[in-house]
């Protein structure tokens, strides 16, 4: 059995105002977390937390992001990213 997608209508549903809105309320809660649990010691790191909007070939999705050159070291020690996704979905 072959299963063939109306591509049209999931373009046009993925990239709907409502769908894209729901998208940012998610992120923009990981990032909430992610900025309220990072751990502060010049602030560099939770100040460099922010939100991209990435283009996909069917819809955009949004990503947190870290922009301090310390963010792969902090995440490998705390997690802060990884929790704060995974309170995002909640």
């Amino acid at each position: 059995m072959a299963v063939k997608f109306n591509d049209r209508y999931f373009d046009e549903l993925l990239n709907s105002a409502g769908v894209k809105a729901m998208t940012r309320r998610a992120t923009e809660k990981t990032l909430e977390y992610a900025k309220s649990h990072a751990p502060v010691d010049t602030g560099a790191y939770r100040d460099g937390l922010r939100i991209e909007e990435v283009q996909h070939a069917h819809r955009t999705t949004c990503m947190v992001v870290g922009t301090d050159p310390k963010t792969l070291l902090v995440e490998s020690q705390t997690g802060n990213l990884r929790k704060a996704l995974k309170a995002g979905k909640t």
